[in-house]
């Protein structure tokens, strides 16, 4: 019966997933607030160009890229005495129970906005990808590619890797009938043009403030008497990652149904201690 701040991945995995749809039944249903920590959703040029899109400023959406490739990641070498448990929590980022790989911990980001987007989560994704520059016992890869189809035949080609020295990319770019939308990640603003190249809209972004922002909103929300609770979604997002780190590890298309209805994974360690 806690007011929650949720930062994202909120789950990892289908066990996951009905847990946190299970949360936010519960939080509504006490009066209780989860906010998360998809700051994009509260960054105003995310906002007001996503909001353009609805609208139909440049048509229908039909495809859409998504990217969070960057450079080399943190890896924190074991230390004398210190059991697996407390290892793999001190190095978390490398251990799919605890991290779901970069898909999900860190490039949910675009995801989210793709749903956000899409209006919609996928109906399936197609994935590959490798780890090449990881240390030994990393268990994460360094490179991912799913594609995912969205209902009504849209599709999003997204990307996400970190390897050293090579080029950034974290943006995300929508195809409409009518002309393109460009968002930047960070503070890279937003642009969208028609199809024949002219300027409809452009403003520049406040990471800062959206960081800002969803705590802002978390709060008065309690003292207004009206928590938020937004979990689901973030779910919905977290969920997405997941199921494209599902197809990639496998070499499967998995569809929304399965991830949602039938699969039973897990990764959480049951009896878990420090020793």
């Amino acid at each position: 019966k806690k007011h929650v701040f949720a930062e994202k991945p909120v789950c990892i995995d289908p066990a996951g997933y009905r847990a946190c749809r299970n949360a936010h039944a519960m939080a509504e249903e006490q009066g209780t607030a989860i906010v998360t920590g998809t700051q994009y959703r509260r960054q105003d040029n995310y906002v007001d160009a996503i909001r353009m899109i609805h609208e139909g400023v440049i048509g229908e959406p039909v495809t859409a890229t998504g990217r969070y490739c960057g450079t080399g990641i943190w890896y924190r070498p074991r230390q004398e005495g210190q059991t697996d448990a407390e290892y793999q929590l001190n190095n978390w980022m490398h251990f799919i129970w605890l991290s779901g790989d970069q898909i999900a911990e860190q490039a949910v980001h675009n995801i989210d906005v793709m749903n956000w987007v899409m209006n919609s989560t996928p109906e399936r994704a197609f994935g590959s990808g490798g780890r090449f520059t990881r240390p030994d016992d990393s268990e994460m890869w360094d490179s991912m590619s799913v594609d995912y189809d969205y209902p009504g035949g849209k599709l999003v080609s997204f990307m996400c890797r970190q390897l050293p020295d090579a080029t950034v990319d974290v943006d995300n770019v929508v195809y409409c009938t009518e002309g393109t939308c460009y968002i930047k990640a960070i503070n890279g603003g937003s642009r969208i043009v028609d199809k024949n190249g002219r300027e409809i809209y452009s403003a520049p972004g406040n990471i800062g403030a959206a960081y800002r922002q969803e705590h802002k909103d978390l709060v008065e929300s309690i003292k207004a008497g009206s928590p938020i609770v937004e979990l689901n979604q973030t779910a919905d997002s977290s969920l997405t990652a997941a199921m494209g780190r599902m197809a990639s590890y496998t070499g499967k298309e998995v569809t929304w149904e399965f991830v949602t209805e039938k699969s039973k994974l897990d990764t959480f360690p049951k009896d878990l201690t420090l020793e």
